[in-house]
Formats: C-alpha cells, structure tokens, sequence
C-alpha cells in the first residue's frame, strides 16, 4: 500500500468511525434522554431515526456531487453540518429541536460511506476492492464498539450533552484532516452538468441489474443496523434480562464482530472468487446466515450469549459486499451515484424499520420502562420475514447480471 493509498483509507474511514458514532450513540443516550423527556418506545424511535431519513434524503444529490466535486471536497464540507447538528441536539430541551439536530447529523454524514467507498475505487484496483471496503467498515465498526461500554463509561462521569459537545469537536477535526491532507482527484467526467449527472442516477434506478444485486442486502443491512443502533439494547434489557452494563458489554462485542466478519469476509471473497465462487454468491451466503443467526436469537438457542450476538456483528455486515458487485458491474464514472443510491435504499428501510420496531413495541403496555418479550418477538418476526422474502428474490435465476452495465445503464455521465 504506497502512502498516498494509505492517506485514502486512514482519511476516509475516520469520516466513516464518526459517522457510525452517530448513527448509534442514541443507544447509550436512550435511558438519560426517555427519563429527561418522558418519551415512549415510539417517540424514541422516530427520534433516533431522523438520523437515517436526513441520511437517505440527502444520498442522490450526494452522489451526484461526489462524481463532480470529488470525495474529499464534498465529505469535508458536509461533516461541518453533522457538527451542527450533534451541537443543536446536545443543547435542545425540546423533542423538537432534537429531531432537528438528528435530522442534521444524519445530513452531515450522509457521504461518508459513499465517498469512502469511491476514492478506494479511484486509488486500488478492481480486485482489492472487497478487502478495502470491508477494512474501512471495520474501521467503522469501532463506532458501534464505541457506543458500547466505552460511552455507558464516560456517561458515568459527564453528562450526554457535554459528550454531544466532545463530539463536534471530534467531527470538526476529522473535517479539517480530510480537507487539508486528503488528495484531490480528478474524475474524467466531472465537468459534466449537474443535470447529466442526475440522468446517470435515473438510468441506475431504472436497471434490473441494480436491483437484483440490491434485493437482499438492503433488507438485511437495513434490519441490521436499525437494530444494532437501538433496539438490540432494548432486546437485551426486556427479553434476555440483561443489566445495562452487560447490554453494553454485548453491544460492544457485537462492534467488534462486525469489524471482524467486514474484515474477513472482505478478504475471504477474493480467495473464493480464485476458486470460482463468485462474489455475488459469497454475499448471499453470507446474508443467509444472518438471517439463521436472527432466528437462533429469536428463539433463545441454547448457545454461549456472547457467542450469538458475535455471530449477528460477524454475518451482519456481510451485505456490505454488494458494494463491491456494484463497482465491478457499473462504468466507473456513476460509481459515487450507485453507491449512494444503494446506501440511499439501505437508509430508508433502516428509517422504516426504527420506527416500525417501535411501534410495534407501543402496542404493549410498558412496565417501568420495559416492553414483553411478546411485542419484541412480533416486531423481529416482521423483519425476518421481510428478509425471507428479499432473499427468495435475490437467488431466483436471471439474466440481468450477465449482461455488459453499459447496455444497461447508459453511457452517461
């Protein structure tokens, strides 16, 4: 790896570690914050899911200005606003004003995945994608470890609004490191119009291709990461009878099984792919346990715990592969919008399902703040059904992928 690869990546997934902070440190705020407001399953989950709609809202114009403007440009300029964002909600005394910092953070955020992901395309060949993608989600997963048992400690001693405080700070740094010491790279097509560029988007929206690589991963990263951001606390605290702070402890091995299955995963598919075993196909596998591992939790397996929660951070991130199926078959020009189109999907139905989830919490009764083991398990049944289904889809036979993406998407820019 020369230097300037390795700025790349040591850059970009610090945008991405801050990023992953943010998208689950309501986790560790969500006792402080429902006792301060007095919110219900469902007020928490809208809340903390403005964070994935301000996401998902903002990926298609971020694609489009990732391909024009370049990833270091606009993943610097945009943190600027996550700061804001995680400020107006530590200061907030009002439900309001904290969907509002929510819904800020989660713009602020919104490209450093897809931006991470294009200059690793831009910097590392074709073949070492999957491997490099899967590192920088490791890196990210420090994020979910970190909202872990590290911040249930540093909530022992400060409050969460001055950790919201710290953690401007933090974003602010990253945004300036980005800026300054971030290469700048020029892509081919990136005089093109704005308008063009949006054409590009459509035309990926409109090919079956996307969709087929699309089916199963945006179900299952969607359930994931709605989970592990929130609910899965709640699952552990209501269901298994964990005290918070062996919550947290598994909160924090689930993070470090994530890094660890992103990692290996990514690494593996490369082998696999030498064997014959495409990466198509690996991903599926891969998503096809998770699901297994959903189920085995669900219905209380006789297993170690930490044994089960390892295994849903280990297969949950595998449909982070999908990435890299979507770099080999589009032109390298709509990169960013594919990516970010994808990741726009991925943070609707995490939106979707956060609110979802707790809603269907709500329609029990709770007792000193917990829900029935009933209403969890009605609520996990839906997404593992919806996955189910997502998965048929994804392994019926078809033709779409065979076919060169330029026929399928356009030459445009």
């Amino acid at each position: 790896m020369s230097s300037t690869q390795f700025r790349v990546f040591l850059l970009f997934s610090a945008g991405y570690f801050v990023s992953y902070v943010f998208r689950g440190v309501n986790l560790g705020f969500a006792p402080l914050i429902t006792h301060d407001l007095g919110l219900s399953a469902a007020d928490l989950g809208l809340l903390t899911s403005l964070y994935f709609l301000g996401f998902a809202g903002a990926q298609l114009p971020a694609g489009v200005l990732l391909d024009h403007f370049g990833s270091r440009r606009v993943t610097a300029g945009t943190l600027l606003f996550a700061a804001a964002g995680i400020w107006v909600f530590g200061a907030a005394h009002s439900i309001g004003m904290m969907m509002l910092g929510r819904l800020l953070i989660g713009v602020g955020v919104s490209v450093c995945l897809g931006a991470a992901f294009k200059a690793l395309a831009q910097h590392f060949e074709a073949a070492r994608l999957p491997l490099m993608n899967g590192l920088v989600m490791a890196v990210g997963g420090l994020g979910g470890v970190a909202v872990g048992s590290p911040l249930t400690w540093v909530l022992t001693f400060a409050s969460w609004r001055a950790v919201c405080g710290a953690l401007g700070v933090l974003t602010i740094v990253v945004a300036l490191a980005l800026w300054t010491l971030a290469p700048e790279t020029r892509d081919g097509h990136r005089q093109a119009s704005l308008g063009t560029q949006f054409k590009g988007t459509w035309h990926i929206l409109k090919s079956p291709a996307f969709w087929k690589i699309a089916s199963f991963s945006v179900v299952t990263q969607g359930v994931f990461y709605a989970m592990q951001s929130l609910w899965v606390g709640a699952w552990m605290r209501d269901v298994m009878g964990l005290a918070p702070r062996e919550a947290a402890a598994q909160v924090s091995i689930l993070g470090f099984a994530m890094m660890a299955g992103c990692v290996g995963f990514g690494a593996a598919a490369r082998g696999l792919e030498k064997r014959g075993i495409s990466l198509y196909t690996f991903c599926g596998i891969g998503m096809a346990l998770f699901v297994v591992t959903q189920l085995l939790i669900m219905f209380g397996a006789p297993l170690p715990t930490g044994l089960l929660w390892a295994a849903y951070g280990i297969f949950g991130g595998t449909g982070i592969l999908s990435y890299a199926v979507l770099a080999r078959h589009f032109p390298a020009h709509l990169i960013g919008r594919g990516n970010t189109t994808l990741t726009l999907i991925i943070f609707l139905l995490i939106f979707g399902f956060q609110i979802g989830v707790g809603g269907v919490l709500s329609l029990w009764p709770a007792a000193a703040g917990h829900y029935p083991a009933a209403a969890h398990l009605t609520a996990w049944g839906i997404l593992v059904a919806l996955q189910i289904a997502s998965a048929i889809w994804y392994v019926l036979p078809s033709g779409v992928l065979a076919k060169p993406a330029h026929l399928q998407t356009g030459q445009h820019s």
